[in-house]
């Protein structure tokens, strides 16, 4: 994507810098990064439809059927131009939606309908959520809270930030967690004089670590995200055994909690901040009385988060509750409907729709599945930890290009009957779906990465230099800790890091 047009999608939908705060004098500004010529846009158009044309021509793979055939192309094809970004990646989105339907993968109606399915408009309304978190001032005052409770210093900052990002997300929705802590956060960058258009390491750290953080707390309770629910019910139905909402939390929540030692760890070494402390200001600074206004959105936010956490029980969509909060909010005119629809990122919206029909098309045509059937038999006849850790990555790479909880889906009806042949306890290769999709590659892959894409301050080249060794490094802490912890605890007769 290209500057100038990150500039019109951003223009207006960051908060204006607060005249009381100055910008640090020791913050590293970087210049702004050229338009892409004609000629690398060319050169990147004409190499990925290169390579997605020469996969079409392969003879197709036996058992993989022909639709499964042509998505795989269309996929990579796909791919190839987010990553590169030789266009807009919202033209790339509905490429690929038209794609599925010219080369006659999906029909019309299978194609388009899953970009207004009910997570990517659970999405929508989450992302509406950090506009308003902006317009109403709140985003500021969060801001407040954290730095007074957590102190101005970058590393000690964003340590508590990481941990706290990933164990509210294993109870409460990452998406909402995503919105709530990032939008705190913008207000700084933009006091500090760092745009989109003048990211440096500072910015892309903090923007990188909390929706990374968040996306690797979503396996810890049963709670984080529908991918944990879906395992649950696949052991049921295949082994008929019920693991409980204590048992997955006991087995899974200090897992979670390397990971987000992981991910901190991960993200400050590829992007050290040269900033070492923010402005004190920032921690100086008193606010005016809170208004009706915040108190109204801060308010009727408490009210969404009290309906999510009851789903459970009144069966409630969070998509309905999202809406309802909305139309509270705007009906109240606590914030402007017009000015949230005029700042809304609908380019990263509309790009996740598309990661949602590429992942449907993925399971209707059996690409998925021919995929993991390639894979995942490799890893008979070795230990419960190679097991764990290879089944982990497939579903890790899986997530990547469909949702979490279709990619468990997808995976454990092939998992869970090889560690019945094996005589490895099923639940506990089972649980290497919902812990593994946490761990995503590219920016489609999740809420939380979507929604801090559409800030501008990193592109996808920026994302994947992180998000790959990222995952790689939690599914090695997660397997270690798992080949510790469980053998230990949960399940005796597993050996001890797998060593027979």
């Amino acid at each position: 994507m290209s500057e100038k047009a990150e500039d019109t999608k951003h223009k207006g939908g960051l908060p204006e810098p607060p005249p009381e705060i100055t910008v640090a004098p020791e913050v590293e500004e970087h210049p702004e990064a050229p338009e892409k010529s004609t000629k690398s846009i060319i050169i990147g158009v004409i190499i990925s439809l290169a390579i997605g044309l020469g996969i079409a021509l392969l003879p197709t793979p036996e058992g993989l059927s022909v639709q499964g055939h042509r998505f795989l192309a269309l996929l990579i094809t796909v791919v190839l131009l987010w990553v590169t970004e030789a266009l807009p990646i919202g033209a790339t989105a509905l490429i690929a939606g038209g794609g599925l339907i010219l080369f006659k993968i999906q029909t019309p109606a299978n194609a388009w309908e899953p970009f207004a399915s009910p997570a990517v408009m659970f999405v929508l309304m989450i992302m509406m959520f950090g506009v308003i978190l902006n317009e109403a001032g709140v985003a500021k005052r969060l801001l407040s809270l954290i730095i007074k409770a957590a102190g101005t210093n970058v590393k000690k900052l964003s340590l508590i930030v990481a941990i706290s990002s990933t164990m509210l997300s294993s109870i409460f929705h990452d998406a909402t967690i995503t919105i709530i802590l990032l939008f705190s956060f913008l207000p700084v960058f933009a006091a500090m004089g760092i745009t989109p258009q003048k990211s440096n390491n500072l910015s892309k750290f903090f923007i990188l670590l909390i929706p990374l953080s968040a996306s690797a707390g979503g396996f810890g309770t049963l709670l984080g995200g529908g991918r944990n629910p879906v395992m649950v019910e696949t052991l049921k139905t295949v082994t008929g055994y019920e693991m409980g909402f204590i048992e997955f939390a006991l087995r899974n929540f200090p897992l979670a909690i390397l990971t987000a030692l992981a991910t901190w760890a991960v993200v400050y070494l590829i992007y050290p901040p040269k900033v070492k402390e923010l402005p004190a200001s920032l921690a100086a600074e008193k606010l005016p009385p809170m208004s009706k206004q915040e108190k109204g959105v801060i308010g009727f936010f408490a009210l969404a988060f009290i309906l999510w956490s009851l789903t459970d029980l009144t069966k409630v969509h969070y998509s309905v509750v999202a809406a309802g909060v909305l139309a509270l909010i705007f009906g109240f005119k606590l914030v402007s409907f017009t000015e949230v629809i005029k700042k809304f990122p609908w380019e990263s919206w509309v790009v996740f729709g598309a990661g949602v029909s590429m992942g449907v098309a993925m399971l209707d045509t059996g690409a998925g599945k021919w995929l993991a059937g390639q894979v995942i038999p490799m890893l008979e006849g070795q230990s419960w930890v190679v097991v764990f850790a290879g089944a982990g990555l497939i579903g890790a790479v899986m997530s990547s290009f469909m949702s979490n909880s279709a990619a468990t889906a997808l995976i454990l009806p092939i998992t869970i009957p090889m560690a019945q042949t094996m005589g490895i306890p099923d639940a506990a290769i089972a649980l290497s779906a919902p812990i593994s999709t946490s761990f995503i590659m590219l920016v489609i892959g999740c809420p939380p990465t979507i929604i801090a894409y559409s800030t501008g301050y990193f592109s996808q080249l920026d994302f994947i230099k992180v998000a790959i060794p990222w995952a790689i490094l939690c599914l090695i802490v997660v397997t270690i800790g798992a080949g510790i912890y469980w053998p230990l605890t949960a399940w005796p007769e597993l050996p001890f890091l797998g060593i027979k």
